[in-house]
């Protein structure tokens, strides 16, 4: 068998499972991948289906079909993804039958760029949903037979998207799978799907990729220069996705900012604390409450870098700040603070009001200097 996984950064652990699986032996019927966006399940998917058609298809079409594997054509890959719903779109109507031509080309152009980078998200306005006609078009997929395919593989991009309606009619797919057929449900979020359809996959839970794997991504993938990538990388948590999001925020003016809210908030100057931190948030978006939140953790890493001797700091560019703080207040106890905050990330999740946040935030922050340790 070819081994189109080999050649994929990271995820060696899973590569290695999915390596044992074979048109010889048992393959499981309906996969879940699951972990964060950005560590490469797609890509893991569309290389585990060329790994089996390798296999699977003996004849001279075997380029062909691997290639189309790979270009998540049909009728080896029915590729479903979230669409925005068309101008009088009934669930009667195929997936793509009212969009506007300006989505059916958007569409198109995103689906090349997901076929020539398989870490490219798609971006489509509008697109929250897999709809039920989405799901539906499975079965059109299915009925057709063709004596060279080998395996056909169904793969579903952030399925936790799928509405009820959509995931009720998946788990009819499911409960009687035609032979020669594996789905693959792709995830961040496998506790929005319904039980019955989790439980009808063999789940593999996938691994951040390591900071070299992530900076070989994107090196490999990406018109990113290497200064940049190695500043967002410590903070990217293995994910792609998220270290684009930095790059895109700027990291540099991140870590500028990071210092400035720091400052006023060990100062008390609270207004001027808050205001920095909403100038720096713009659109009150979450995601960039935690990459601060993140950014603050990690100056205070470096801080008791310093404390212990440890010359190597991220925010090595503001050494002086380190220095200044250690010799004012050499007794300070942080392993609470860093808990406190990291608590503060976790309730982003239940949707919190920001301001109230980042007031907790701030308030947190400022009663650093005045916090002492408890050793003896």
């Amino acid at each position: 068998m070819n081994d189109f996984l080999k050649d994929i950064p990271g995820q060696q652990r899973v590569k290695n499972i999915l390596s044992k699986y074979n048109p010889n032996s048992s393959i499981p019927h309906a996969l879940l991948f699951v972990g964060p966006d950005g560590i490469g399940k797609e890509n893991v998917a569309i290389g585990f289906a060329q790994s089996i058609n390798s296999v699977a298809v003996n004849d001279g079409n075997k380029e062909k079909i691997l290639n189309q594997t790979k270009s998540l054509s049909e009728p080896y890959v029915k590729y479903i993804i979230a669409l925005p719903r068309g101008k009088n779109e009934t669930d009667s109507d195929g997936p793509t039958d009212k969009l506007s031509a300006d989505d059916i080309e958007l569409l198109q152009g995103e689906l090349e760029k997901k076929i020539n980078n398989p870490y490219h998200k798609i971006n489509f306005p509008g697109a929250n949903t897999i709809k039920i006609n989405s799901i539906r078009s499975i079965k059109k997929f299915l009925s057709r037979e063709y004596e060279d395919v080998g395996y056909r593989f169904i793969i579903i991009s952030s399925a936790h998207l799928m509405n009820e309606a959509a995931q009720n009619a998946l788990l009819k797919n499911l409960e009687e799978p035609p032979k020669g057929v594996v789905f693959i449900l792709v995830t961040p979020f496998p506790e929005r799907l319904r039980e019955t359809i989790v439980s009808r996959c063999w789940k593999v839970n996938f691994d951040p990729l390591s900071k070299e794997e992530l900076t070989e991504v994107l090196t490999n993938y990406y018109d990113v220069d290497i200064v940049t990538i190695k500043s967002v990388v410590p903070f990217a948590d293995g994910s792609v996705t998220n270290a684009l999001k930095l790059i895109d925020l700027d990291i540099n003016n991140l870590s500028e900012k990071t210092i400035s809210i720091l400052r006023y908030s060990f100062g008390r100057k609270f207004h001027s604390a808050f205001e920095e931190f909403n100038l720096l948030l713009g659109d009150k978006n979450t995601e960039n409450v935690q990459v601060i939140l993140k950014m603050i953790i990690t100056w205070l890493n470096d801080l008791q870098k310093h404390k212990n001797g440890i010359d190597q700091y991220f925010f090595a560019e503001h050494k002086e700040t380190l220095e200044k703080f250690s010799s004012r207040f050499p007794d300070v106890e942080l392993k609470d603070i860093v808990f406190k905050l990291d608590q503060l990330s976790s309730s982003l999740k239940n949707n919190i009001n920001l301001n109230l946040l980042i007031a907790n935030i701030i308030f947190e922050l400022s009663a650093l200097p005045s916090s002492k340790s408890t050793k003896s």
